[in-house]
């Protein structure tokens, strides 16, 4: 067998097919452990239900804040040149390094009730951040946020400019621009890193865990229903991993194409 004008590479079969096997087996015991014949009604139990719900809303709320802030980040970051840009650079990328458990200890020593800015908005307004539904949200935003503004600023800087310039040469304010000429040409990646913001955010658990806590039906997402759920009942912990490895898989099929070129 020959690939590529060559003797087909033997010596390296093994070590992949066994890479693959080592990724795929957990999800395949997974898949043959699932209570198939009771997932509808571990589905509807309160405890599973609630959790659900309450991942799909923060991580859509956390995507729409992480859009709001990111977009713009990233085009600064992608179109501007400053003091430091490598420093901002690295400083987004740092919540996609570090453990997110760290992240969010971090988070409750600014936004906690005694924290850096927390103390403030406490003695001000009487409202501490941590260990609410807010907080779950916040937490989703601090590590799944990078995802979408590398996304979009590799989108940005793969677009055109000479687009843009036309269109500022026929008078069209920056804003107009921004609005009609770049965003449209960066769309597949502002949608691409939309989508794994939003996965990432569904499936966080440290930040959530140590910023939010694990209160159900208030902060209990997904992940952190698993975790508790294996103590307690691990075919619900089962279900719910189902939920999110079907999720994941979705998002993968759906974006291979931007990664992947066709043969």
């Amino acid at each position: 067998m020959r690939i590529g004008g060559g003797r087909f590479p033997w010596l390296l079969v093994v070590p992949a097919l066994l890479g693959l096997g080592f990724l795929v087996l957990p999800f395949a015991g997974l898949l043959a452990r699932a209570p198939w014949s009771t997932l509808g009604t571990r589905l509807l139990m309160p405890e599973v239900r609630d959790a659900l719900l309450l991942s799909l809303t923060t991580a859509t709320a956390a995507t729409a804040v992480s859009l709001l802030l990111g977009v713009p980040l990233a085009w600064l970051l992608a179109r501007t040149r400053f003091p430091g840009l490598r420093v901002a650079r690295a400083l987004v990328t740092v919540p996609l390094v570090i453990p997110p458990v760290v992240g969010g200890v971090a988070l409750l020593l600014v936004l906690g009730r005694n924290g850096v800015v927390g103390q403030y908005v406490h003695a001000w307004t009487g409202y501490s951040l941590p260990f609410t539904t807010p907080a779950v949200v916040v937490a989703q935003v601090f590590v799944a946020m990078p995802f979408l503004v590398i996304s979009v600023e590799g989108a940005l800087r793969a677009a055109d400019r000479r687009y843009e310039e036309a269109a500022a040469t026929l008078g069209a304010t920056r804003a107009v621009v921004f609005r009609r000429v770049t965003l449209p040409m960066a769309a597949p990646g502002v949608l691409a890193g939309a989508v794994l913001c939003w996965s990432r955010a569904l499936g966080e658990f440290g930040a959530t865990i140590m910023f939010a806590g694990n209160f159900p039906g208030r902060t209990q997402t997904m992940p952190l229903a698993v975790y508790l759920a294996m103590q307690q009942s691990p075919d619900a912990a089962i279900v719910l991993s189902l939920v999110l490895l079907l999720v994941s898989l979705a998002v993968l099929v759906c974006l291979r194409d931007r990664w992947v070129s066709a043969p």
